[in-house]
């Protein structure tokens, strides 16, 4: 059970553990903020662009207030939802773009290595043993063609 235990705190305190905590803290607050923003700010505007009130938007059944459908509720969940995916989608556009320039700053660091002059090329074998022949000719004396 002890071993359980540890394996578990290992678990909860690594980096990507508490870094999704961190993010879960933090989209709750936008989320809050995203409500707002509908709530206090759009709703009135479309409200007043509109001339309707998203919170009076609703169907009493029965007309006796017992059953009542709050569709304006729901059109302004509606609207906070496409507002955090919006954000989300920019949020992550912009990860993406950031970590594909991070992807073509390394070719750029290999190709201006490999941009630098090579070496120059080893003589062949062929090469190697005709200069030896025409030393050795050298100094035993005889003419090389």
């Amino acid at each position: 059970m002890k071993k359980f235990f540890e394996e578990f705190k290992a678990f909860a305190l690594k980096g990507n553990m508490m870094d999704m905590a961190i993010g879960v803290i933090i989209g709750g607050a936008f989320s809050t903020l995203v409500t707002s923003l509908t709530d206090n700010l759009i709703s009135p505007i479309l409200g007043i662009l509109g001339k309707v009130n998203f919170d009076a938007m609703m169907w009493d059944v029965f007309g006796d207030g017992k059953l009542v459908f709050k569709y304006g509720a729901f059109i302004t969940a509606v609207i906070n939802f496409l507002i955090m995916a919006f954000v989300l989608f920019c949020i992550v556009k912009a990860m993406n773009k950031l970590m594909e320039m991070g992807k073509h700053e390394e070719p750029a660091a290999e190709e201006s290595a490999a941009e630098e002059p090579a070496a120059p090329a080893a003589p062949t074998q062929e090469e190697l043993l005709a200069e030896i022949l025409v030393e050795l000719k050298k100094q035993n004396g005889e003419k090389t063609a």
